[in-house]
């Protein structure tokens, strides 16, 4: 093997084309420099294991053998399907950062067992869901709110396991239902580019009135069990819903749904998924325009603006004009849901790396927040519209999806525009001591989601499906920022106001992590990975090898889906040519390196299948 030193103690092999397998394999990049091991690599592999081992707790108290989750089953928006899935979310993405494989084991028998429970429960007042609330193993008919929570785990399961027959046959199925594929669901009308309802699924669309009972679900009594809301009655959970009835038309909801077409896409590149995705983003951005840059809540069946909804752009359930009472404090409360869409233009600039998509947002927000006022010198801006204008007034400026907008696009002038964070300010070198903050935080939270285990005493007839969401012990948002310099769009944020608040995104990554030996996504045992500094064109990051024994191989990624191209490898004076997604590094035991990557980013059409197969 032909080798030169670039490091006292560190030596490189050259490199063949990273993603040709017999290339990687006799010449990964060689780091034998010894590194004393790092506090914040320890608390990662930590905070890894500690994940894992509340996890199978969580499961063994909370699933059958079948992978069905203990509850008393209802459909519905408050307490349905969406919820009973969501209590592994996060194990994907703790797996596809090098958890053990017993995790994977779990969270796919958790899918397979959901997809099968939730075909089986019917209700017996809601008409659309008497044959199962899962028809084709998908919900059968319910607003993208609740759709993409539901989504969440399966968005991100190929990360893991792309080449799983049951994932690619369901994410093709899946991405059918909004494309026009699925006689069964004629949700979308290709000739106006809309989905026809707030209101869609495997059953196709609702087009009529929507009642408090399609959301509510089935007649109970709530007493005893945890309410979510704080409903103390049947009555009271229906009066939720009284005013939610206007889902006719489309809304940007419904934009969540292009993570189904991105799965498909990823799969193998066919051009129907990308082309349904552009156009009917392309759609909303075209509406958002001709809307005084401000995307409208309600799009007719006929594609006009508002049609459905007396003319208003603003109407519609969720929409910006969207207050309704509830019952419990008898007060109403704004329930906006439109700044909560915007992942359906990031999959379009994961595709594309077009700042066309980041700009409908950030033209949404200057509409808003050239409203502003100032109330006893506090400038506040509004967050709702209705028949006598802006309304919901908050202190200050608009932000949602800035820091997101930022991450994507790297300016400055995006910079300038989103709050501070405590990641960003250790990425800028303002908060040196974060690393260590955020990893024992998290280990904090899994001890603490643990402790709720043990001590709660609901019985699967006194567990609605999101009664125990909050004691789910996956804690992986540090993980993800430091390993992966990821965002993570999910409840809650990763940025508060800054970020989207929603659930089903699927991955937005600078780098990711395999491991060639074990043929597996994550990096390898033993291993660890801190980014310190992210720009448009660099990423520095530190990987370390634990082990004192054994060397250990890392296969490292551009991008969630290796959509970045990697133009070279730079550790101190030396650089070294990668020019492609992927490279091998091959650490010896006890070594580490800081290495700064030199990338052309949303360059490569993204792809889940993993680097040696490519």
């Amino acid at each position: 093997m032909n080798r030169r030193n670039i490091l006292a103690g560190a030596s490189v092999a050259v490199l063949g084309a990273a993603l040709n397998p017999k290339a990687a394999q006799a010449a990964p990049l060689c780091i034998a420099s010894p590194m004393a091991a790092p506090t914040w690599a320890l608390l990662q592999r930590e905070l890894l294991r500690a994940n894992t081992e509340a996890c199978e707790a969580f499961y063994a108290r909370y699933f059958d053998e079948r992978g069905y989750f203990l509850c008393f089953e209802r459909w519905g928006a408050n307490d349905g399907p969406d919820d009973a899935i969501e209590n592994v979310n996060g194990w994907p993405l703790l797996h596809a950062m090098g958890a053990p494989d017993r995790l994977k084991a779990m969270y796919t028998q958790a899918w397979e067992g959901h997809l099968r429970q939730y075909t089986e429960a019917r209700t017996v007042e809601v008409e659309i869901a008497r044959q199962g609330m899962f028809y084709k193993e998908f919900n059968v008919q319910l607003d993208w709110q609740h759709h993409a929570e539901e989504m969440t785990l399966f968005n991100v399961q190929g990360l893991s396991d792309p080449d799983s027959p049951r994932l690619r046959d369901r994410a093709r199925r899946f991405a059918g239902l909004y494309m026009g594929e699925d006689p069964d669901a004629p949700n979308y009308d290709p000739q106006h580019r809309v989905i026809r309802s707030l209101m869609n699924g495997s059953r196709g669309p609702m087009l009529r009135k929507a009642t408090a009972l399609d959301w509510a679900g089935d007649r109970f009594d709530p007493t005893g069990f945890f309410m979510e809301h704080g409903e103390e009655t049947y009555e009271e959970t229906l009066q939720h819903y009284e005013e939610y009835t206007d889902v006719v038309g489309d809304h940007p909801l419904n934009l969540l749904s292009t993570s189904l077409a991105l799965n498909a896409y990823m799969l193998e590149q066919e051009p129907k998924y990308r082309q349904w995705l552009l156009t009917y983003i392309d759609a909303w951005a075209e509406r958002a325009r001709a809307n005084d840059d401000i995307l409208p809540s309600n799009v007719g069946l006929d594609g006009v603006i508002g049609s459905a909804a007396d003319g208003k752009w603003w109407g519609g359930a969720y929409g910006w004009g969207f207050s309704p009472v509830n019952p419990v404090t008898g007060k109403r409360e704004d329930r906006n849901r439109v700044p909560r869409t915007a992942m359906g233009f990031f999959n379009a600039y994961l595709l594309t790396g077009d700042d066309k998509y980041l700009q409908t947002w950030r033209a949404q927000a200057d509409r808003i927040n050239a409203q502003r006022r100032t109330v006893d010198g506090k400038i506040q801006t509004p967050t709702m519209y209705g028949e006598n204008g802006w309304y919901g007034w908050r202190d200050g400026l608009h932000i949602a999806n800035s820091l997101d907008i930022w991450w994507f696009s790297m300016k400055e002038s995006d910079r300038r525009r989103a709050p501070d964070h405590p990641w960003v300010a250790y990425l800028e070198g303002r908060n040196p001591d974060w690393v260590e903050t955020a990893l024992r935080a998290d280990l904090a939270r899994v001890a603490e989601a643990a402790r709720k285990q043990r001590e709660d005493t609901t019985t699967p007839d006194t567990r609605l499906a999101d009664g125990v969401m909050d004691q789910n012990p996956a804690q992986v948002m540090a993980l993800m920022h430091q390993t992966m310099g990821a965002i993570h769009i999910a409840r809650p944020s990763w940025a508060g106001a800054g970020s989207a608040n929603v659930g089903g995104s699927p991955l937005y990554a600078r780098l990711r992590y395999f491991d060639p030996d074990a043929r597996r996504a994550g990096l390898p045992p033993d291993t660890a990975a801190l980014i310190d500094r992210m720009t448009a064109d660099e990423t520095g990051v530190t990987v370390v090898n634990l082990s004192q024994t054994r060397t250990r191989t890392v296969t490292v990624q551009g991008g969630g889906y290796g959509e970045h191209r990697i133009k070279d490898v730079r550790i101190g004076d030396a650089r070294h040519a990668v020019n492609d997604s992927a490279f091998t590094l091959s650490l010896a035991p006890g070594s580490g390196a800081r290495l700064v990557l030199g990338m052309e980013r949303y360059v490569n059409q993204p792809t889940l299948t993993f680097p040696w197969r490519r």
